[in-house]
């Protein structure tokens, strides 16, 4: 991971994406508690991911770049994240479905990641090409980011999560559509 003297905003944001889709790989050959505790680490990245760019590199984003689409994009595949992350952290590896989400959220990242890292028409991209400060904005995500894994090591909560998109549903819990015989 850069460090905190070198760590431009893309360069942060790219070296989670790294870590993270190495921990998704490393999760799909555990078992039993190993793969709950890196499943447990991913969900912790990844909420801590979340908020650093919601609270800081998507706001200095917003009426910079050129398709602001891709920003509305982010936030509804974040807000996808974050219910799959809510329910695995409420789960174990043994719960159904357990391993089915563990999937659906590495491939909703990993299509978030390529949204974000494309060359030409990628959000990173396009926030280079509108001048965004992202050294001074690096160090703002970085200062952020430490304060809540310090929080997280001292076994503090990290702050609930916040949906931007989804509204005005009303969900029902039911059981399983069940095999017809």
């Amino acid at each position: 991971m850069p460090t905190r003297k070198s760590a431009d905003a893309i360069a942060l944001l790219k070296a989670d994406h790294r870590h993270v889709e190495d921990l998704f790989e490393k999760a799909g050959k555990a078992r039993g508690d190993r793969k709950q505790a890196l499943v447990r680490k991913i969900c912790t990245e990844l909420a801590i991911h979340t908020m650093i760019e919601e609270e800081i590199f998507y706001p200095c984003c917003k009426g910079q770049i050129e398709d602001e689409d891709v920003l509305d994009e982010a936030y509804v595949e974040h807000d996808g994240a974050k219910v799959l992350i809510a329910e695995l952290l409420q789960s174990d590896p043994d719960a159904e479905f357990f391993d089915a989400k563990v999937k659906v959220l590495s491939e909703m990242i990993k299509h978030h990641v390529k949204e974000e890292e494309r060359r030409a028409e990628g959000l990173f991209a396009q926030a280079r090409k509108a001048g965004l400060d992202v050294d001074q904005l690096g160090e703002m995500l970085m200062a952020r980011k430490q304060a809540l894994m310090k929080a997280v090591e001292e076994g503090r909560d990290l702050p609930a999560p916040h949906t931007r998109s989804y509204t005005g549903h009303t969900l029902i819990q039911d059981a399983p559509v069940a095999v017809a015989t």
